[in-house]
């Protein structure tokens, strides 16, 4: 092929790659493995890129395929990756480029042969191909060494132990890119996998006793957001040829290089995007979720997640549990600062929802931050911009939310954080609000926008429900704030009667008509009756509890007294309305005695008088509003298929044609 620039299109004719995947065996001591790995193109990181490197290596692929039961040339490829591998750390602290370089191509070939195997095969299938002898090709003996698995431990091996520097940043990368390529066959099952040869490398065996160690530096990876070193300063100068990297390499290293070729043309890669200015964060935080959510073995649990659900903060001396497996210690506060810059993409929040859901020593950490609003204010901000974020962002965000309301501490301290000069909330300008006043706004207009888009009763209820386990421990409520509670309630009764109203014409015209099939506008009415108890209980706590504090909360009920009194004698709402109605009563009685034509200012001071006044012993006691998350049954069959849609849509340098995934649709969120 020569030392020239060439087209991606010239791939398939590419002479090391016809050998590679032609009818001839190759040994793994031929030279011509340091002549194929002798290549260098500047790395395909956008789908358009890697679609096009893709579409010029499926026949090479393919004819791997076929081939590679007779030849055992994959087989012979990973051995002579994983004899170099031996020597990497070594190579890393001698600063031995070239090695490392020629290291990492071998690694990046079988990752974009893999993904192909693992598309075109079985798993079952898959693993024949590694375990063919070279001295019997084409045979296959139950004694024959695994290189799968062989493969897998040393990927494992090589995340964990080699330094990070700029000479080995790509092949890190690129060995935790080749880790989720391995587990990438559940993208091409529609059902959730709950046994794959994969899962058990990593589960049991060799893999095992790495567990802690892997998520630890997965862990550290996404919290450090280590950036790429810049293009070629890791390995030799670029050229002024215009046609990427081309090393001529001494010492009779390869005489035969693969010819350097561009995706799209020099210097056209669209800059990436701020979420994914550090690939190895990224790719780390990916797999990490993946590995989190491995379906449990029949014999033994999920590693990955017993590590996830157990790690403890560095400052904590207290000893380990002999009972927890695969546990270890991590810098709690880089971790809290680490997510709460990162909440822009949706796996920084599933990460959260996870250590918050699942880990107690993480909860028990943030919970006790005196600065939860630079962790609560991205979550609002996710679902303050509903309309740009897919349904599973908000619901998680959501959920983060109760997960966080769950705690009377939270309740309380969120009312004492003030807030200036919120930009995002474009409504109306809030030049000074509480936290617990901006979340009670945010929480508000989702329930809003879902009223009227999405019509999501899950939705629904894990938005009362956060309300409600704030309820009562509202404090100094923003009036903003106050009127929108408000506000919901006037929309809610609304509905209320607009369902009604149509329920009758309904059941009207069903006693001259029995032909014509019916809304089930009963069915409607119960939801919407659901919601709106749910509301009074949310006033009612807040009255019950926290009367004195809340102001706002009296002068809007008067303000809005009449929605009210339609639910006054309603048998749904009249235990519920009792307090309610008692509190408009008295203040509104009060009012009257101070005369016409009051100013704000005027009724506010007389409400704080009446606080005082009113007896606390005359408004009934009801159970404390408190709602908890928990996790529906089969929890998998929503966060697997959620979380390998991240990796299809987020992974650097990886991509599959949409046609073959089965896991999911692809025009979902």
């Amino acid at each position: 092929m020569g030392s020239k620039s060439s087209r991606i299109s010239d791939l398939p004719k590419n002479e090391y790659l016809k050998k590679l995947s032609g009818t001839e065996s190759v040994s793994e001591n031929d030279p011509f493995w340091n002549q194929l790995l002798s290549f260098s193109f500047p790395a395909p990181t956008s789908s358009t890129e890697l679609k096009l490197l893709e579409e010029a290596t499926i026949s090479v692929c393919k004819s791997l395929v076929e081939n590679n039961p007779r030849t055992g040339n994959l087989g012979a490829l990973i051995k002579v990756f994983l004899s170099r591998t031996k020597e990497l750390k070594l190579s890393a602290e001698c600063q031995n480029h070239i090695f490392i370089w020629q290291t990492h191509n071998a690694l990046f070939i079988i990752c974009c042969l893999l993904k192909v195997f693992i598309c075109e095969m079985s798993e079952e299938e898959l693993q024949l191909h590694f375990t063919y002898e070279e001295k019997s090709p084409g045979s296959y003996s139950s004694d024959s060494e695994d290189l799968l698995e062989e493969l897998l431990c040393c990927l494992v091996q090589l995340i964990t132990d080699i330094p990070l520097l700029d000479i080995t940043y790509e092949i890190s990368v690129e060995a935790i890119s080749t880790m989720v390529v391995f587990l990438s066959c559940q993208l091409f099952h529609k059902e959730v996998l709950r046994q794959s040869i994969s899962h058990k490398y990593l589960m049991q065996g060799p893999c095992l006793p790495f567990t802690s160690k892997l998520v630890k530096t997965l862990l550290y990876n996404f919290i450090r957001q280590e950036k790429p070193p810049p293009p070629g300063a890791h390995i030799f100068p670029q050229q002024s040829d215009g046609g990427g990297l081309l090393y001529g390499l001494a010492s009779g290293v390869a005489t035969g290089l693969w010819t350097v070729f561009t995706l799209g043309g020099v210097g056209s890669k669209a800059t990436a995007s701020p979420e994914l200015s550090s690939p190895l964060a990224n790719q780390s935080l990916l797999l990490l979720l993946v590995l989190a959510n491995l379906t449990d073995a029949p014999e033994a649990p999920n590693p990955y997640r017993q590590a996830i659900m157990s790690f403890k903060n560095t400052q904590d001396s207290s000893p380990f549990p002999s009972s927890i497996p695969h546990a270890f210690q991590i810098n709690f506060n880089s971790l809290y600062t680490a997510l709460c810059e990162q909440q822009t993409s949706d796996q920084a929040t599933l990460l959260l929802y996870t250590l918050l859901h699942q880990n107690s020593n993480v909860r028990t950490y943030m919970l006790a931050r005196t600065d939860m609003e630079n962790l609560v204010l991205p979550i609002l901000e996710i679902l303050y911009h509903v309309e740009e974020r897919n349904s599973h962002h908000v619901y998680m965000a959501l959920i983060i939310l109760l997960i966080l309301t769950e705690d009377d501490g939270f309740n309380r301290s969120i009312h004492e954080v003030i807030l200036k000069n919120i930009t995002w909330y474009s409504e109306r300008v809030l030049t000074e609000i509480s936290l617990g006043s901006l979340l009670i706004l945010v929480v508000i207009r989702t329930i809003q926008y879902n009223m009227t888009r999405t019509r999501d009763k899950y939705l629904h209820t894990n938005c009362l429900a956060a309300l409600a386990n704030m309820s009562a421990q509202f404090r100094s409520l923003h009036q903003y704030a106050a009127q929108r509670i408000i506000s919901l309630f006037s929309l809610l009764s609304k509905k209320h009667n607009k369902v009604l109203e149509q329920a009758t014409q309904s059941l009207r015209g069903s006693l001259s008509s029995n032909d014509v099939p019916l809304p089930d506008y009963a069915q409607d009415l119960n939801v919407i009756e659901e919601v709106i108890r749910m509301m009074l209980e949310i006033i009612n706590s807040c009255l019950t509890n926290s009367l004195h504090h809340n102001p706002n909360l009296v002068y809007a009920l008067l303000y809005k007294r009449d929605l009210f009194e339609q639910f006054r004698t309603h048998p749904s709402f009249q235990d519920v309305m009792q307090n309610i109605d008692l509190v408009i009563t008295f203040f509104s009685s009060r009012l009257l005695q101070a005369g016409a034509e009051l100013s704000v200012e005027r009724v506010l001071e007389i409400i704080k008088q009446g606080v005082v006044a009113l007896p606390k012993d005359r408004l009934k006691k009801f159970p404390e509003l408190k709602f908890k998350y928990v996790e529906e049954e089969q929890p998998e069959e929503f966060f697997i298929p959620y979380v390998w849609s991240l990796v299809y849509n987020s992974a650097v340098g990886l991509y599959w044609n949409p046609q073959d995934i089965q896991l999911f649709t692809m025009d979902s969120d």
